[in-house]
């Protein structure tokens, strides 16, 4: 009998510790994360009552795979968009909050006397409020629709990306074991290099390779494709210096931009529900309670540090964004817990061998206890707001709405604002391309030309190559904005703008020379001011060239096109409200949706026919008829079933039309199926009938009295089939269907 390998036995263990534990913690309704940790401790050797795992070493590789499962997965939810959209007020609060709690972390370990990381490494742990459990407390409360639940989010979502951001500089720290300023600064300069560079380069490239490829991806090759991605990038960051859950995060918000967005986060979930499942088990393997028993007062420590410094820095951050004390006091009271992030860092930690043993099973103990208290932690939130407004002075009162309501007043930004933030980030991102590409000729392209080419010829091609490669980017970097409508009223608005807007445009030309010059000294030794005058005259020539002109607009549309492709096509199919709303909600008018149901009275009838402009005040903007869209419909256009109209007007003109829509859509609704009962009726075929001698085509019987015809009974008796050409004589019996209206209308004229 063969042997059953201990990866195959331990997997058995983990997998029915963690669904019996799931299933007593969905019946507390507990956060699942709760029921893998207990699950490991039972199945971890400090739990002498149930089976151990063996092979620790392989379950804390899939544990690693599990961490970049769930940053894939993460990355899928998170968009650089939406992160552009979140507002000042959250960036504000998250960024004072996560310094307030790196400092207070490291403050704690400090006054335990542990050593410098463990103080660092627990700093990045309490910085983290726990995405999963404060969405799933919201819900269970019933407080996902209330104001301050959103701001709430959007700083979750700021916490998020920063958190990335931090596990990269700790991965740096621990690395170098210093703390020096060079070596940090040089480490965000290549963290934000190369997230433009796999950002810029993977929404141009991505989307076009699923579109192109379409007709030929089911949902398993779907699954291959995007975990082939992921895991890609993890190798890529690794290479490149960065942890493997940083390249997974990448990956999964760049195909967040992509309209397979959604069915590739469902293709995912499944295998990143197993694999998390595992990561969470092996943190609870890691906790001993002998431990715990040894550190219970740093760990009421850092819980009531965490539950503390969240309610008042918490607080202070939220007021700081411009938000009022209650609200900010909701925010403050919610974020009352650490989560997922805390054991990936401290996860880190340990892999990097910087953090003591003790660190990782108090953070679990914390983070079990701070996840119990959040939901009456958010209870809390408005009884102490309560207490705190009847005790503080009228003078701060007054103090803290004439702040609130002033940093939430709209700023204009002028013109200049503007264009240096537009040429900033436009030279920033051009640049970044040009060093990559540089790179890549140097590192890859030039070996291939010296394996193939003869050696004079290499330097030349190459240099070449690399020119004509950054040359759109260069020319971008140059006249891109040059034009626009800000550059335009400044130069136009006052003669005295127009020096400072030719020195934007000098140093853009310095910036490409300077790309120019280090390729061609690189290569060639030559005359300094010989190699300046041939990048001066490539720029010129670069400036003067149509093609390149054609190259960087399409370039630049197509990559500004697959970044609101997803966008554009949920607003399409009507999943997503027009950019247009926005602007007509400044003007009391709003769009809505309506459904044509089966059984509308609307339904088969043209808009003119219709006349709901006239009627109800409103108009109709875009019918969504299954995959197909109609804007700005014509009068003659029908309404069918199924249809779904968006309706422009104001609350009044919306509400009655609603009104109509429902009556319509029930009109008569017990009368109609009286009316619309079928009958069956005979008469006879007489002397003095309009029908006699006729056809049943000729009859009008169908046509115009909308009965049918469904037999005929000739004078032997038998019950004819009819025919449209039957000839209807004396004597005949004409067996009809039809309404009941119909039929005795039909038997009246008879």
């Amino acid at each position: 009998m063969s042997e059953l390998a201990p990866l195959i036995s331990d997997l058995a263990l983990i997998l029915i510790c963690a669904g019996m534990m799931t299933l007593i913690i969905k019946r507390l309704t507990q956060p699942l994360v709760l029921g893998y940790i207990v699950a490991g401790f039972l199945a971890s050797p400090h739990f002498s009552l149930t089976p151990s795992v063996i092979d620790t070493a392989s379950i804390h590789t899939w544990s690693e795979i599990g961490v970049i499962f769930l940053l894939f997965a993460l990355g899928l939810e998170f968009s650089f968009k939406k992160l552009m959209k979140v507002g000042g007020a959250a960036v504000i609060a998250a960024c004072f909050i996560i310094f307030s709690m790196i400092m207070i972390g490291m403050t704690v370990g400090w006054l335990f006397g542990w050593k410098s990381m463990d103080c660092l490494y627990l700093g990045g742990m309490l910085a983290m409020s726990s995405t999963t459990i404060i969405y799933k407390a919201f819900d269970d409360l019933g407080l996902r629709q209330q104001r301050f639940a959103g701001l709430v989010l959007s700083i979750l979502i700021i916490e998020d990306i920063l958190a990335i951001v931090l596990m990269v500089l700790l991965s740096t720290v621990a690395v170098s074991q210093n703390f020096e300023g060079g070596e940090m600064v040089f480490s965000i300069a290549k963290l934000v290099f190369f997230l433009i560079l796999w950002f810029v380069v993977g929404i141009y490239l991505i989307p076009i390779f699923l579109k192109r490829s379409k007709k030929w991806v089911s949902n398993e090759t779907m699954l291959i494709l995007s975990l082939a991605m992921c895991f890609g990038m993890v190798v890529l960051a690794a290479k490149v210096g960065f942890s493997p859950a940083f390249g997974a995060f990448i990956m999964g918000s760049i195909l967040a931009e992509t309209v397979e967005a959604e069915t590739i986060e469902k293709l995912v979930a499944p295998v990143k529900d197993l694999f998390g499942a595992i990561f969470f088990v092996s943190v609870g393997m890691m906790v001993d309670p002998a431990m715990i028993v040894a550190y219970i007062g740093p760990i009421i420590t850092i819980t009531l540090a965490i539950l503390l410094g969240q309610i008042i820095f918490g607080t202070c951050g939220v007021i700081l964004s411009g938000q009022p004390l209650k609200m900010a006091m909701q925010c403050g009271f919610s974020l009352t817990q650490i989560g997922e992030f805390a054991f990936i860092i401290a996860s880190l930690g340990v892999s990097l061998n910087v953090t003591s043993s003790f660190l990782y099973p108090i953070v679990v103990a914390v983070s079990v206890i701070t996840t119990f208290l959040t939901p009456y932690m958010i209870r809390l939130a408005v009884p102490a707001y309560t207490i705190v407004e009847k005790r503080m002075p009228e003078k701060w009162k007054q103090m803290l709405e004439q702040y609130a309501s002033g940093l939430q007043t709209v700023n204009h930004e002028n013109n200049w604002k503007k264009l240096l933030l537009d040429v900033t980030r436009m030279v920033s991102i051009y640049s970044v391309l040009c060093v990559a590409v540089i790179l890549v000729s140097f590192q890859f392209v030039m070996p291939i030309f010296r394996l193939i080419l003869p050696e004079d010829w290499v330097k030349w091609v190459g240099a070449i190559f690399t020119i004509l490669c950054i040359s759109p980017f260069l020319r971008a970097i140059v006249m891109k904005k040059n034009h626009s409508i800000e550059f335009q009223a400044l130069w136009h608005d006052n003669r005295f703008n127009r020096a400072p807007l030719v020195s934007t445009i000098i140093f853009r030309v310095i910036i490409a020379m300077g790309f120019l010059l280090f390729v061609i000294q690189s290569l060639f030794d030559t005359s300094t001011l010989l190699v300046i005058g041939i990048a001066f005259v490539l720029v010129i020539l670069m400036i003067l060239s149509r093609f390149l002109k054609k190259q960087s607009i399409y370039m630049e549309r197509t990559f500004i096109q697959n970044l609101n492709f997803r966008d554009t096509h949920a607003e399409f199919k009507g999943k997503k409200r027009p950019k247009y709303e926005g602007t007509l909600l400044s003007r009391d008018l709003h769009l809505s949706d309506f459904d044509i149901p089966a059984d509308s009275l609307w339904a088969g009838y043209t808009l003119k026919e219709l006349n709901l402009g006239k009627k109800y005040g409103v108009h109709v903007a875009s019918i969504i008829r299954g995959l197909h869209r109609i804007n700005i419909p014509g009068a003659n256009v029908r309404i069918y079933p199924g249809d779904t109209i968006q309706v422009i007007g104001t609350d009044e003109q919306l509400a009655e039309f609603s009104r109509q829509a429902e009556k319509v859509a029930m009109a008569g609704e017990e009368n109609e199926i009286e009316k619309r009962e079928m009958h069956l009726k005979q008469f006879v075929i007489k002397e003095e009938s309009p029908f006699l001698n006729t056809t049943i085509m000729d009859s009008g019987i169908r046509n115009e009295y909308h009965c049918l015809v469904v037999g005929v009974e000739k004078e032997y008796g038998h019950l004819l089939s009819p025919e449209a050409h039957m000839l209807l004589e004396d004597g005949d019996v004409v067996w009809v269907v039809g309404e009941k209206e119909h039929v005795y209308q039909l038997l009246n004229k008879k």
